[in-house]
């Protein structure tokens, strides 16, 4: 028996299957109460927030996940960029992954560097910016509205 080859039916069978695992990933993922963002797939090249300006790539992780109570991001601040100083309305976390960093918290200047933890708390304003022409990669948590 020949088995003859017909494309659109194979093409159609292909797009079923590839479907089928596609979605079967997808909702076996949150079957087992878990979301997983690698962060290539996620980085963006953006400004920096609050106004900040200059170039930074931001990681917003688990962004498309509704019902977020916590928003978890990292951020790179390129020399010249900035998080610009802005009035904090609920508590957030800034962890110093690399590099150096020039705090303005409340209108003081305070230096940062790796390894450092600022939770700033409502009502407070603050603003951050890499120091020199290094990079400052941070983590940044805080509340969803």
């Amino acid at each position: 028996m020949k088995i003859k080859f017909h494309l659109p039916t194979f093409l159609i069978t292909t797009l079923t299957f590839s479907l089928i695992f596609l979605a079967a990933f997808t909702f076996r993922q949150e079957d087992n109460g878990y979301l997983l963002d690698h962060e290539n797939d996620i980085a963006r090249a953006d400004v920096g927030p609050h106004n900040g300006g200059g170039k930074s790539t931001a990681f917003p992780f688990f962004k498309n996940f509704k019902g977020n109570k916590i928003t978890f991001r990292k951020r790179i601040l390129h020399a010249g960029s900035s998080i610009g100083y802005h009035l904090q309305e609920e508590q957030e976390i800034y962890y110093i992954l690399n590099g150096k960093g020039d705090l303005k918290m409340n209108g003081k200047n305070i230096p940062v560097t790796t390894g450092d933890a600022i939770l700033t708390l409502p009502g407070s304003s603050h603003g951050i910016k890499p120091a020199g022409d290094e990079d400052l990669t941070m983590l940044i948590v805080y509340q969803n509205k």
